[in-house]
């Protein structure tokens, strides 16, 4: 009985430790840095994307260049779409207050907060914004 105790026991300590150490991931929920909206970010194929999940001031998407895609809702919308380079993510982000587009990065600055990069002119013009995860 006892050593059972200790195998498991032991078990038990070595899957948490495998746990810790798993490196952190952007995958999850996280809020902008205006609090204005809510983002899931999750694989879809071999990209992570990120799906609006919660708007402050829920409404659709009119700023779109796009004339069809104008009357989209703007909570299952998505506004992310990356992919992996080495600690950081790039591709596109969507800015739906404005219709823009941008080439953009996305890295974690710490287990619940990343930092979201947009720029525009080749790179020549970027922004940054912080976000806090929800979940």
């Amino acid at each position: 009985m006892k050593g059972a105790f200790l195998l498991a026991a032991g078990l038990l300590l070595a899957s948490g430790t495998a746990m810790a150490q798993q490196p952190p991931s952007p995958v999850g929920t996280w809020l902008s840095q205006t609090g204005e909206t809510r983002v899931r970010i999750a694989p879809c194929g071999a990209q992570l994307c990120g799906t609006i999940v919660w708007v402050k001031t829920p409404g659709k998407d009119v700023h779109n260049p796009d004339p069809a895609l104008r009357s989209r809702d703007l909570v299952g919308l998505r506004m992310i779409t990356m992919s992996q380079s080495g600690d950081t993510w790039r591709g596109t982000l969507y800015r739906y207050t404005d219709g823009q587009t941008f080439s953009g990065s996305l890295k974690l600055t710490g287990q619940n907060t990343l930092e979201l990069s947009g720029c525009i002119a080749g790179g020549l013009i970027c922004r940054s914004q912080t976000w806090t995860r929800v979940n």
